[in-house]
C-alpha cells in the first residue's frame, strides 16, 4: 500500500472533498475581529489553500498567508491571489516583530503542534508576531470532548466524492493516544484503476485548561474560549449568533489579546 497525503498533496482535490461555497470559516473569523477591534493586518497561519486568507482580503483586510507546504502555496498564488503567501513553520517562525494586528488559526491548525516545545515555538511566535494589544483567533477540536466519550472512535467510518469524473472513496479510523496526548487517523483511499493510498495524521488534545495557561505564560489575556457557535459545529455559525458559555462540545474556538 502506498503512503503520503492525498489532500494536502493535490490542492484542487482538498477544496473539493471539502467544498465551503459559503466562506463560513472565513466569515467567522472576519465577525470575530470586527467584534474585538482587530486592526487590518492579519497572518493566516495554516493558510492551507488560501480561500479564507483571500476572502479577508476581499473584505478590507491586509493579508499574510503562512503555510508550510509548497503545493498548497503554489495552489493558492495561482488560485485564490491578493494575499501575500510565505512559507513557514507554525511551530516556530519569524515574520518580524508587531507586524499584525490579528494571527487566525483555522480549523484544528495549532493541533499539528504536539508537544509542549511545539505550542510554546507557536504562541512564543505569535506574540513576537502580533502588536501588543493584537488578537489570537484560533479555532479547533476540544481534548475535552473525548473525556468519556467515544463515538467518534467506535468505528471506522466511510465516504466517498467524485471530482472530474473520478470516484475517491476513504476509509477512516481515529484513535486516542493517551501516553502522547494525541488524536490519531488512519486513513485509506481508494481512486478509480489506482493502488489504495495510506495516510496517517495526528493532532494534540489540548485541554481548555491547558490553553488557558499555555496562553497566560505567553503574555496573551484570554477573551473568549467556547465550543460553539463556529464554521464547523452543529448548527453551524450565522452572522449575529454570540458564542456559549461552555466549553464541552466537539470544537472549541479561541481568542486571545497579546498583552
Amino acid at each position: 500500500m502506498n503512503t503520503g497525503n492525498l489532500l494536502t498533496d493535490h490542492p484542487e482535490l482538498y477544496e473539493a472533498r471539502f467544498p465551503d461555497p459559503e466562506r463560513l470559516a472565513a466569515r467567522w473569523a472576519q465577525a470575530t475581529l470586527t467584534a474585538h477591534g482587530a486592526g487590518p493586518r492579519v497572518l493566516d497561519l495554516g493558510c492551507g489553500t488560501g480561500r479564507d486568507a483571500a476572502w479577508l482580503h476581499g473584505a478590507g483586510r491586509e493579508v499574510t498567508g503562512a503555510d508550510l507546504s509548497e503545493a498548497m502555496l503554489a495552489h493558492a498564488r495561482a488560485r485564490h491571489p491578493g494575499p501575500g503567501y510565505v512559507r513557514a513553520d507554525l511551530r516556530g517562525f519569524d515574520l518580524g516583530e508587531g507586524v499584525f494586528d490579528a494571527v487566525v488559526c483555522l480549523d484544528s491548525a495549532l493541533l499539528y503542534c504536539h508537544t509542549n516545545e511545539e505550542l510554546d515555538g507557536l504562541l512564543g511566535s505569535c506574540r513576537r508576531a502580533l502588536r501588543p494589544g493584537g488578537l489570537l483567533v484560533a479555532e479547533m477540536r476540544n481534548g475535552a470532548f473525548f473525556l468519556g466519550r467515544t463515538e467518534l472512535l467506535d468505528a471506522p467510518t466511510s465516504g466517498e466524492f467524485t471530482w472530474r469524473g473520478r470516484t475517491y472513496g476513504h476509509v477512516t479510523t481515529l484513535r486516542v493516544d493517551r501516553a502522547a496526548q494525541l488524536l490519531r487517523r488512519r486513513r485509506v483511499w481508494t481512486a478509480d484503476g489506482s493502488p489504495p493510498l495510506e495516510q496517517r495524521s495526528a493532532w494534540r488534545l489540548l485541554f481548555p485548561q491547558e490553553l488557558r495557561y499555555a496562553l497566560a505564560a505567553h503574555g496573551f489575556d484570554l477573551v473568549s474560549l467556547h465550543d460553539g457557535p463556529g464554521p464547523r459545529t452543529e448548527p453551524p455559525w450565522r452572522e449575529g449568533d454570540p458564542p456559549s458559555i461552555t466549553a464541552d462540545g466537539d470544537r472549541l474556538h479561541v481568542i486571545a489579546r497579546r498583552m
